[in-house]
């Protein structure tokens, strides 16, 4: 050890940097308890789940620990075994002069890559133990008998929350990382972080919400969603977007893309070498792009009719008046394609042949396996949330947005938390995230017909729902359909799209499961070589077996679906300029309503 004498330690100290940081912290926390004293008030149904799910898991334990208790008792002995030979060989080697850890048979974590976790013996005892009492707790949650399985994920989920809230990573007195990063920058980081903390509250009127990245590195229409085009219609639900050509030529048949309104469509238009939208028009097609609005209470009574009518309907309508053409091609990404295989049904039961061909992103139509979002399709926070939207009218981004981030919150919260927080850093300039952080809100009766007709109920899969004045189905979608999933996805399980494009009626239907997830493996550009993905043209088999039989893939989907796009989209002809005498040119793409905010 080194030491210092007093006069070294005293020039050590820069006393003025010191008041300054003193006045800093005062200043911000004025700031902090003005941005807290304007935070919302969550209804408790909102925060988590009913007590009911609690009062369950605790009546099953007891029912358990008197019908078994040897089962209850062996997986405690095994938890205290652990802990306490840990404890004990954690002792011998303090007590032998060994300033080392103990085996550490833990594995990697990515919470814990800091080599300290792993040589420091005060960081690793911290770690192992918790990873022990992590283990325990599932391992009793996940051996509960005498709950159903609808409870049991949501008792596993609910408890994993709890236990990676606990994680020692997220508190700096047991943070190794963040403590020496205190002691490098004489706390300047923590002051940092007090401020990072700070500016987030008062961005987001008081409410915890972590900035995944820097919003001042980015501009929509500036540095991103800058492909070239034209808005070239909009009423009050959206705006239709068509795209400068890219080729001389481009297909006859022209293409739409309806993005799903929970988020805001630039997500396929970030930077040019990541965009779908421009490698699309790179490719030949004369395509148009919806933008939805963004709701207020206003919008109170817009329900998914409405969405049909005065958004896919319409769009496709204006898409035909302005190529000339009688049909058009048309994708639906999220919620989006399920809102189009809706159209769909629609269109058959009218007669109308408008759409030839259609293509579904990560899309959800057979909710009978919800998947890792189905812990938030229950009674308790479904109920809480038709209370909510009746209250205001809409449902609040913040929400969407929130259940989203924990769904992955290691990732989407804790961790940034920690380097804003703790480590003191700016959040990094990552296009995807800055997309992330800019949310939408939802209508009131749309949020409850979706959540309850078709996420809890669902009718469409049963061919129960009744909207526009008819009773629509799957069945009766005989279109050719491609659908893409993706293999990791938290809130389309792949397995689930699958089996509800295995219930249209269409005898042509592609199937491709991209690697990675929601985002990624949509957003999966052919120059990054990263994602591959499998095909299979055997639908007839279930998930497993197609994916057990299917072809794996080197690089992006883009190329196959755009071939298989291709074959229904015509001769060429030449070139398209966006717009025509009745659909004037009335803003620049990517239009106003991507960056209004309600």
């Amino acid at each position: 050890m080194i030491s210092m004498t007093t006069d070294e330690t005293d020039a050590a100290v820069d006393p003025s940097k010191l008041e300054q940081n003193l006045a800093k912290i005062e200043a911000l926390s004025q700031r902090l308890v003005a941005a807290l004293s304007h935070q919302r008030q969550v209804a408790p149904s909102l925060q988590g789940p009913s007590p009911e799910l609690y009062a369950k898991a605790a009546a099953a334990y007891w029912q358990e620990m008197m019908a078994n208790p040897s089962k209850i008792f062996e997986q405690q002995v095994s938890y205290w075994g652990k802990t306490l030979k840990h404890y004990i060989d954690t002792q011998q080697n303090l007590v032998q002069g060994k300033l080392a850890p103990p085996e550490d048979a833990s594995g990697p974590d990515p919470r814990f890559s800091s080599p300290l976790w792993q040589t420091h013996p005060y960081f690793n005892y911290i770690k192992q133990q918790y990873l022990f009492s992590s283990q325990a707790i599932g391992n009793a949650v996940g051996e509960l008998d005498g709950l159903d399985e609808g409870d049991r994920r949501r008792l596993e989920y609910f408890s994993k929350q709890i236990v990676d809230l606990m994680s020692p990573t997220n508190f700096l007195a047991t943070n190794p990382e963040a403590l020496e990063r205190a002691v490098e920058t004489d706390g300047q980081s923590l002051v940092d972080g007090l401020e990072n903390l700070v500016k987030d509250l008062e961005d987001h009127e008081g409410d915890f919400v972590v900035n995944l990245a820097d919003k001042n590195a980015f501009k929509v229409g500036g540095n991103i969603g800058t492909t070239e085009g034209e808005v070239v219609y909009r009423n009050r639900m959206f705006e239709l977007i068509q795209y400068a050509p890219a080729t001389e030529q481009q297909y006859k048949t022209p293409l739409i893309i309806f993005p799903p309104w929970i988020n805001k469509f630039y997500i396929l238009d970030l930077k040019p070498q990541n965009s779908l939208i421009k490698w699309i028009t790179e490719q030949g097609y004369t395509l148009f792009v919806v933008s939805w609005v963004n709701p207020d209470a206003s919008y109170r009574d817009t329900g998914l009719g409405d969405y049909i009518e005065e958004g896919y309907l319409t769009a496709l309508e204006q898409v035909k008046q302005i190529t000339g053409e009688k049909q058009v091609n048309a994708i639906g990404y999220c919620i989006a394609g399920t809102t189009l295989s809706l159209t769909l049904s629609l269109l058959k039961a009218r007669g109308d042949d408008t759409v030839k061909s259609a293509t579904f992103f990560t899309t959800l139509t057979d909710f009978s396996d919800q998947g890792e979002v189905g812990v938030f399709l229950t009674d308790d926070f479904v109920d809480g949330i038709e209370a909510e939207v009746n209250e205001r009218g809409y449902l609040d981004s913040f929400y969407m947005s929130r259940t989203f981030s924990y769904l992955r919150s290691n990732d989407l919260i804790y961790r940034p938390a920690i380097r804003s927080y703790m480590m003191g850093e700016t959040p990094p300039a990552f296009d995807l995230l800055y997309w992330n952080g800019d949310s939408t809100n939802l209508p009131a009766k749309m949020s409850v017909e979706y959540l309850r007709k078709l996420c809890q109920e669902d009718q469409l899969a049963r061919g129960e729902i009744e909207l526009c004045g008819e009773r629509l189905s799957l069945s009766s979608i005989d279109v050719p359909v491609c659908a893409i999933a993706c293999e990791t996805d938290h809130i389309a399980a792949w397995k689930a799209s699958y089996r509800g494009i295995r219930q249209m009626g269409s005898k042509d239907k592609t199937f491709i499961l991209s690697e990675s997830g929601h985002i990624a493996g949509i957003v999966n550009p052919p120059s990054k070589k990263k994602y591959g993905h499998y095909t299979n043209p055997d639908l007839t088999a279930d998930p497993e077996a197609w994916q057990a039989a299917a072809d794996y893939n080197e690089g992006s989907w883009w190329p196959r679906w755009e071939a298989w796009l291709r074959s229904r989209s015509g001769k060429k002809v030449e070139a398209r300029q966006p717009g025509d005498s009745s659909h004037p040119a009335l803003a620049k793409a990517p239009g106003t309503y991507v960056i209004s905010s309600r």
